[in-house]
């Protein structure tokens, strides 16, 4: 195999397939990235069993086809500190060599036989199960990731529910306690719903692949697997095992008591009255009244942070309710909208964000001490 490829665009797929890679691993081959050149492309892919990442690369100059496995960590590094425009990378049975304008390196490879199968859509029957906007996707994505469960022994809840009901797409997130909720729609050709868990990391990895909003990706559900893709890159990974608590169950539907706030000075008010919290105490006191919220926070070591926001629009008594701060930062991170709503019923029930029809976000009070 011999190539001579953009350095650039290399090193930003490289930067990618990084992520992917297995830092540690029983299985050396794991460490390696296999490239594929032919037909004026070079594709990329790389594997930790869970999940895979294949990349293809247009700016390139096939002189010779063929294929090769290089070590990931020392092929990133010599890519990426290079200064030439171009490199040009030849592969025979026993080395690869990258060579720049003024540096020429030399890696040991590995057989590319040796490397595992990467499912791909030019490996399963049918069409794609839907298409979704690359922009809707990736807001989808950011609305709810950040709910997920880092650590849970309930596996189901460590990962992400998208749930299409015809052309309607639901992804749903929940650590037990908050859940995100955000709905779009898509294309699809299949009358089946379906409903999978995808993993956190591979939803992570492909939110960083959409960089175009008006590109499409394809999804295919394939026995235990999925996979993504767009013009340039496919995502392959298993799916996590397990029921999703049914969500739609614990969003409320008694609230009572309705506050329509700005989303900036709430997000800043939220910020400024948390500085006085601490791991042992997460709580944030919120006094809702007509025309004014009141966020207050203390801990006897520290002192205490009284904050005061306008709230024009408040329906329904007064209430005092305690939320963890860093819960409703992260909400206010990912809402696209001016303003967000909150219904409330009482200090010991569940607070629900809304911003329009299309998201909520339902997070469990604390006790207030």
């Amino acid at each position: 195999m011999k190539v001579i490829v953009d350095r650039a665009a290399l090193n930003d797929a490289l930067g990618l397939l990084g992520s992917v890679i297995a830092a540690r691993t029983p299985k050396p081959v794991l460490n390696y990235v296999k490239l594929t050149a032919g037909d004026g492309v070079l594709s990329l892919l790389a594997t930790d069993l869970e999940t895979g990442l294949r990349l293809s690369i247009n700016r390139v100059e096939v002189q010779e086809p063929g294929e090769a496995l290089i070590i990931g960590d020392k092929f990133g590094q010599i890519v990426r500190e290079s200064g030439d425009a171009t490199l040009t990378i030849a592969v025979d049975a026993s080395q690869a060599t990258i060579r720049g304008q003024d540096s020429t390196y030399k890696l040991n490879v590995m057989p590319p036989s040796e490397y595992p199968n990467v499912l791909d859509f030019a490996g399963v029957s049918g069409e794609a199960d839907f298409e979704v906007r690359a922009g809707d996707l990736s807001q989808l994505i950011a609305q709810t990731i950040f709910a997920t469960a880092k650590e849970n022994s309930r596996y189901a809840i460590n990962g992400v529910l998208l749930e299409r009901e015809a052309n309607k797409l639901n992804v749903v997130a929940t650590d037990g306690r908050r859940l995100a909720v955000s709905r779009g729609t898509c294309k699809t050709a299949k009358t089946e719903n379906r409903a999978i868990i995808v993993p956190t990391k591979a939803l992570n990895l492909l939110a960083r692949l959409l960089t175009d909003p008006e590109q499409n990706v394809k999804v295919k559900i394939a026995d235990s697997q999925a996979l993504f893709g767009t013009e340039t890159a496919t995502i392959s990974s298993n799916l996590v095992e397990g029921n999703f608590p049914p969500y739609r169950d614990v969003v409320p539907r008694d609230g009572d008591k309705k506050a329509t706030i700005a989303t900036a000075p709430l997000n800043s008010a939220v910020r400024r009255a948390a500085l006085l919290t601490n791991e042992e105490s997460k709580s944030l006191r919120l006094s809702f009244k007509q025309g004014t919220l009141t966020l207050t926070s203390r801990t006897p070591e520290t002192g205490e942070a009284e904050v005061t926001l306008d709230l024009p629009k408040y329906e329904g008594e007064p209430l005092d309710i305690g939320f963890n701060p860093q819960f409703i930062i992260d909400v206010l991170k990912v809402v696209d909208s001016d303003e967000v709503t909150l219904d409330l019923k009482a200090a010991n029930k569940p607070g629900v964000f809304r911003t329009g029809q299309h998201f909520l976000y339902v997070v469990m009070p604390v006790n207030l001490t």
